[in-house]
C-alpha cells in the first residue's frame, strides 16, 4: 500500500457519545464524551468524522479555536489519558499555534477547568 492510499478507519463510527454545554471556572465549556471506538480508532479522516459528529450535536461549537482544541484532545488526550470522561473545549480560550496548544496540554490561556 502506498503512502498516498488513505487508511480506512480501524473501528466504525459513531466516535462521539454525547456533548453538553456546562459552566466551569473558565466559563462556558463543551464537554465532549467520546465512545469506546472514538477512544481507540485510527485511520485517515476519523478526526474529521468525529468533529462532524460534535457539530451535528452542537452546531454552535464551530467557533474560533474550538476545532483546534478538539484536534489536540483527539490527537493527544486519547494517548495520555484514554479513560478521561470528557474532553472540554472552551470558546473563551485564545486561538494559538499548534505547538502552543500542545504545550498548554490542549488548554491554552488557563489551566484545565473543573466543573462546579
Amino acid at each position: 500500500m502506498s503512502s498516498s492510499t488513505p487508511t480506512p478507519p480501524s473501528l466504525p463510527a459513531p466516535y462521539i457519545e454525547g456533548a453538553d454545554w456546562v459552566q466551569t471556572e473558565v466559563g462556558a465549556s463543551l464537554q465532549i464524551r467520546p465512545t469506546r471506538n472514538g477512544r481507540q480508532v485510527s485511520g485517515d479522516g476519523v478526526a474529521e468524522e468525529a468533529w462532524s459528529e460534535v457539530l451535528a450535536l452542537h452546531p454552535d461549537a464551530d467557533g474560533p479555536g474550538m476545532r483546534a482544541q478538539f484536534e489536540c484532545h483527539w490527537t493527544y488526550a486519547r494517548l495520555v489519558d484514554p479513560e478521561k470522561p470528557s474532553w472540554n473545549l472552551e470558546p473563551s480560550r485564545p486561538v494559538v499555534t499548534e505547538s502552543d496548544m500542545v504545550s498548554a496540554r490542549c488548554n491554552p490561556g488557563a489551566a484545565e477547568e473543573r466543573s462546579p
